[in-house]
């Protein structure tokens, strides 16, 4: 069975997106090495990319770019070029490199999508699909970074869950730019 992966920077307040979508804050003005080269080892990873219409359209805009290649070469190479999935009920074509529109309902198309062979599939950003998904019992593991910004409004990746979620801490890894990556999987 493949395993699903939600991947997410999240402030120290609990939102993975500012008011009207902004995430400029998780990209700091300082370099640090070793942010850079987790996240470029993460990348390297592979497997298939999950997305809602609105992040695909977000990442669609930047990963192909010079700007893209010239700041984030690894990654961008890889965000260009894995496969991606795109769940949208009124998006007609992705026009970015690997990517397919799905319109079928989402809970059904994942699990048949967790049932396929194939390497694992991770969820960027899409708080709708992780909240949709949860409750399910679809999502193998939860790699949250948490960055030390306050944004006071914006939104959560489990914005109208309606369900407790319990889940169980199986890794934490603190970086000198202050992010901490926390990973954890359901406490079933």
């Amino acid at each position: 069975m493949r395993k699903l992966i939600v991947f997410n920077n999240v402030s120290l307040d609990g939102y993975f997106a500012g008011v009207n979508g902004d995430i400029s804050w998780v990209h700091k003005d300082r370099r640090d090495e070793e942010w850079e080269s987790f996240v470029a080892d993460n990348a390297r990873g592979g497997g298939t990319l999950l997305f809602g219409r609105v992040t695909y359209e977000l990442m669609a805009a930047y990963w192909p770019t010079p700007e893209a290649a010239r700041d984030f070469p690894e990654v961008a190479g890889q965000m260009n070029g894995l496969p991606k999935i795109v769940f949208s009920r009124t998006l007609a074509h992705a026009a970015w490199s690997n990517a397919t529109v799905v319109k079928r309902p989402l809970i059904a198309e994942v699990r048949e999508l967790k049932n396929a062979p194939g390497a694992e599939m991770v969820i960027l950003g899409s708080g709708s699909i992780v909240a949709q998904l949860a409750p399910e019992n679809l999502i193998d593991e939860y790699q949250l970074v948490v960055n030390p910004v306050v944004l006071g409004k914006g939104r959560t990746m489990f914005e109208g869950l309606k369900t407790l979620l319990r889940l169980r801490l199986t890794k934490t890894r603190a970086f000198s730019n202050g992010n901490v990556l926390l990973c954890y999987a359901p406490a079933l």
